[in-house]
């Protein structure tokens, strides 16, 4: 027998029943990301999160589910629906909550509806009309699943639900031999601006190296804390979403998927950047630098990064959300 159950948290799932609906796809899917968010207190009702993964059962076994939250506001989903929630406002119709489908503060394409080999339209039909009917019930205002693949998208497509779409720039790894092969894939101006860039950094006397799972010490996730703590606290359009327990438990729970890249001079660290990597990708996630330096910024976070994906043959880097100038 089929059954749909709602659930207040990711703890009421079993780890490894979870992980296996989402198998090679997205780490940020992957149990022990999306409960450090939620027993770290990063997610919560009072930042506007409130759980309520969808989950499908047949007898005892977890066969489908989506990461679920009831929202408060439009903080740190990458909706961008605050006009439609002003108009809401003056039209005295209520907006909030409503439904989001998706992982907090993670603007990365992934399975959003996750299920078990052989039954994902199944599943996503299930799920999909959950959603709707919380929301002609008038529970919620609407239901929104953010950044999900192209089966999602038609599926979703298919039932009348509106499409959105956005861009990123990615960088794929064509082969490449050595970071100097991928210059030489550039135009000129291009690859002597970016050696240019490299040796102005070098002559400062800064250093960079990418650390993986175990052999990032473990004094260094304090200052990785603090480096995203730096960044989001001196940006006028910065949100600590994170905090420093949620740092302890990805370092307990996620670190085989974690590379740290930093930044070093006279043996101190003065930047950094937090990434993950899983199945021939690399998700670049957030960045941060004591020291204000000239050409800092894309040699810690782009030219490092595609230096390691050359180095351990990673075919994709994603370094997230932003404009033409990635």
């Amino acid at each position: 027998m089929t059954t749909l159950r709602r659930l207040d948290a990711l703890r009421e799932v079993p780890r490894d029943a979870w992980n296996a609906l989402v198998g090679d796809g997205s780490p940020f899917l992957e149990w022990d990301w999306l409960s450090a968010l939620e027993e770290s207190g990063a997610v919560d009702p009072e930042g506007g999160w409130l759980p309520q993964h969808l989950t499908v059962w047949e007898g005892d076994r977890l066969v489908g589910a989506c990461p679920t939250y009831l929202k408060g506001n439009s903080q740190g989903e990458f909706v961008f629906d605050h006009h439609w929630a002003s108009a809401a406002h003056r039209a005295r119709l209520r907006y909030y909550p409503k439904l989001l489908v998706a992982v907090p503060f993670t603007p990365v394409t992934g399975q959003r509806f996750l299920a078990a080999p052989g039954m994902h339209r199944r599943v996503t039909g299930i799920l999909a009309a959950a959603l709707e009917g919380l929301c002609d019930g008038k529970q919620v205002s609407s239901a929104h699943v953010n950044f999900c693949p192209a089966d999602d998208r038609s599926a979703l497509a298919s039932r009348s639900w509106l499409l959105r779409t956005a861009y990123q720039y990615h960088w794929l790894n064509h082969g490449f031999s050595t970071f100097d092969d991928y210059l030489e894939s550039l135009r000129s101006k291009r690859r002597n601006q970016t050696r240019r860039e490299q040796s102005a950094l070098a002559e400062q006397g800064v250093t960079i190296e990418a650390l993986v799972g175990d052999a990032i010490p473990e004094s260094v996730f304090a200052v990785m804390f603090r480096l995203y703590r730096h960044t989001v606290d001196n940006n006028p359009w910065g949100n600590r979403y994170l905090n420093e327990r949620f740092f302890d438990l990805v370092r307990e729970r996620f670190r085989d998927r974690l590379c740290f890249i930093f930044a070093r001079r006279r043996d101190r660290i003065i930047a950094g950047t937090f990434n993950v990597q899983k199945a021939g990708v690399l998700y670049g996630r957030y960045w941060g630098a004591f020291e204000p330096l000239r050409n800092l910024h894309f040699n810690v976070c782009y030219y490092a990064a595609i230096a390691h994906c050359i180095a351990h043959g990673l075919r994709r880097f994603e370094p997230g959300a932003g404009g033409e100038f990635k």
